[in-house]
């Protein structure tokens, strides 16, 4: 149970519910443990009386005494039920205490794992698959839960019935007892050998589990390309056999844990029978009443479903180590990317890249060599390549998804890693080349961008991101919600509004990712109206695969295999007739050809 230890600081933080639940436990069980003595007192009155009682046969006292043995019985019958009651309402508080501290105790995980979650680097994102990460705050959060709870109670209720009933019996007769509980040492073995089993299967299917919420997530995600290339009997199937896999190793693990209950109660009807003959001689002997044998066929029975809950609680355990330890082989880690400091510096927005190399950790590709340039603040530079030369990786840097391999980055002349991590997302505005949008109206999507201090309006952003009139069109303007990823909007649509999204922030570096690729010329021209506006005292980046005419940018870089091979601005880059010249040259033929067609 070394992975279960992680949740040791919640059994403190909620010491006084564990504490309050385990004396309501002891407390229910008490009075149920007297229940017994109670009908073995009627008993042993009702035996004791009856050869009285035939004994005034004819006699008027014979009735007095039938009276009198009636209203006794009825007296332990009372008190039976009194018992009842108060363990019935102990029980209900230990359900209270126990079974809630559970609940919040799951809250505080999950809460834990989402808060690990977001502050994990995206290299970690990179490596592990989304149904994966989602398996484990649901699913395995869920089995944890079960030893929490269920497990937990039950455990603590064997524990005290278990002390409990065994004072009861000793304290009777020492040699019946031990005839009564001869068979248990069986039991505890069984439990040894087959926890073990319970625990390997258990894990073996969490690993399942989660690969079937990746393919689900996946496919999901992805259900325009499956159904555009006609691919759903194929994935179908492909899901059906992971589904069947599963089935199959959850189906092994039943047919384990199915076998402790017949195990179980064969043991107990066991301990029934010795009580009875033992017993049976003891009565004979003048050692004990009939009525202890009724009183202890009743604390066998009653340890029956506490001692048979025994394998179920072990399987319980058992699969919440295997998902606690999924669940700690995150929280575990350590994210590459920290925050160094607390401290919060005016940042003006000047950059510097210097002998900046890199190589992606998850892949070992080296994206960048020996980058080197200077922006001072309000300057604009265009970073120009063919896919894959390393022009997104830049961006990546300078939001610090990413630590440099090599070489310093420096924001105002300090070294990026010196600065508050948060300050230097709040002051970049970045808009990535895959536009993610949010399953939420519009409008907040918009607002996301401003945090909880800004209190701009959104139409206006809009407006200069060339989106507000595509919004007003849609069914409920601002306060349309625009489904999953942004699945019910255009890509150009999404574009914009992830700009609008960037603009509300007034950062005072602002990042463009390719991110005018899927909107119109005419579009185009608004948004860089704007920009040329909005951006002249902000230090502005734009990676692209076009060159902006409207656009003056005072530095342009061309990369090529992660290395710069052309920088300078657009007057000197086209005197040079080198890749930038070319790139200009073909841009302006196609936008001739798309002016004749």
């Amino acid at each position: 149970m070394r992975a279960l230890r992680h949740l040791d600081k919640y059994f403190v933080k909620y010491k006084w519910l564990l504490l309050l639940g385990t004396i309501f436990v002891a407390l229910s069980n008490y009075f149920r443990v007297l229940q017994p003595q109670a009908i073995r007192q009627a008993l042993d009155l009702v035996y004791e009386n009856i050869r009285m009682y035939k004994l005034y046969d004819g006699f008027e006292a014979q009735a007095s005494m039938y009276s009198s043995i009636g209203k006794s019985l009825l007296y332990f019958a009372l008190l039976v039920l009194l018992l009842a009651l108060l363990m019935g309402l102990f029980m209900y508080f230990m359900r209270q205490t126990i079974i809630v501290m559970s609940r919040l105790i799951e809250y505080d995980l999950r809460k834990e794992i989402f808060v690990q979650y977001e502050k994990l680097d995206l290299a970690f994102y990179k490596k592990n698959m989304t149904g994966d990460l989602m398996a484990r705050i649901t699913e395995d959060v869920s089995k944890v839960r079960m030893y929490l709870g269920p497990a937990l109670l039950y455990g603590i209720n064997l524990a005290t019935l278990f002390v409990m009933v065994i004072y009861a019996m000793i304290s009777v007769s020492p040699e019946l007892s031990l005839y009564c509980l001869l068979p248990l040492p069986f039991l505890s073995l069984s439990i040894y050998f087959v926890s073990s089993i319970i625990h390997s299967k258990s894990e073996v299917i969490q690993r399942q589990l989660a690969r079937l919420n990746s393919i689900s997530q996946e496919v999901y995600n992805g259900i325009r390309v499956v159904k555009s290339y006609t691919h759903e009997k194929h994935i179908g199937d492909y899901f059906t056999e992971e589904c069947d896999d599963y089935k199959d190793k959850s189906m092994k693990l039943a047919s384990v844990n199915a076998l402790f209950f017949p195990v179980m109660l064969l043991i107990i009807g066991a301990s029934t029978i010795l009580t009875i003959y033992f017993g049976g001689l003891q009565v004979y002997k003048g050692n004990i009443t009939p009525g202890n044998i009724a009183e202890f066929v009743i604390y066998v029975n009653m340890l029956t479903w506490p001692v048979t809950s025994i394998g179920w609680i072990a399987s319980i355990i058992q699969q919440a180590e295997a998902s606690q330890e999924r669940i700690n082989s995150f929280l575990h880690l350590e994210p590459e990317i920290s925050n160094p400091t607390n401290q919060r510096r005016p940042i003006q927005g000047a950059i510097e890249f210097a002998g900046v190399d890199f190589v992606y950790p998850d892949t070992g590709i080296q994206a960048l060599k020996n980058v080197s340039f200077t922006l001072r603040k309000g300057e604009k530079l265009a970073i120009v390549g063919r896919t894959g030369s390393g022009k997104s990786t830049i961006a990546d840097l300078l939001v610090r998804m990413y630590d440099t391999t090599n070489g310093v980055i420096r924001i105002d002349d300090v070294d990026i890693k010196h600065h508050n991590l948060e300050q230097i997302r709040e002051k970049i505005g970045y808009v990535p080349q895959d536009v993610f949008l949010f399953s939420d109206t519009v409008e907040d999507n918009i607002r996301f961008g401003q945090g909880d201090s800004n209190g701009k309006d959104p139409k206006f952003f809009a407006k200069k991101a060339a989106v507000y009139d595509d919004i007003m069109e849609l069914p409920d303007k601002f306060e349309t919600m625009v489904g999953e990823r942004g699945v019910t909007l255009s890509g150009g649509q999404k574009q914009r509004i992830s700009i609008a999204r960037a603009f509300i922030k007034e950062p005072e570096i602002v990042i463009l990712d390719d991110c005018l690729s899927a909107v119109d010329t005419t579009t185009e021209n608004q948004i860089l109206s704007y920009l040329n506006d909005a951006l002249t005292d902000k230090t502005t980046i734009v990676i692209t695969h076009r060159i902006y005419g409207m656009l003056q940018f005072d530095k342009i870089i061309v990369l090529e295999q992660g290395e710069i091979v052309e920088e300078g601005t657009h007057e000197t880059l086209m005197n040079r007739n080198g890749f930038y010249a070319k790139m200009y040259d073909r841009q302006r033929v196609m936008e001739d050809e798309n002016k004749i067609l």
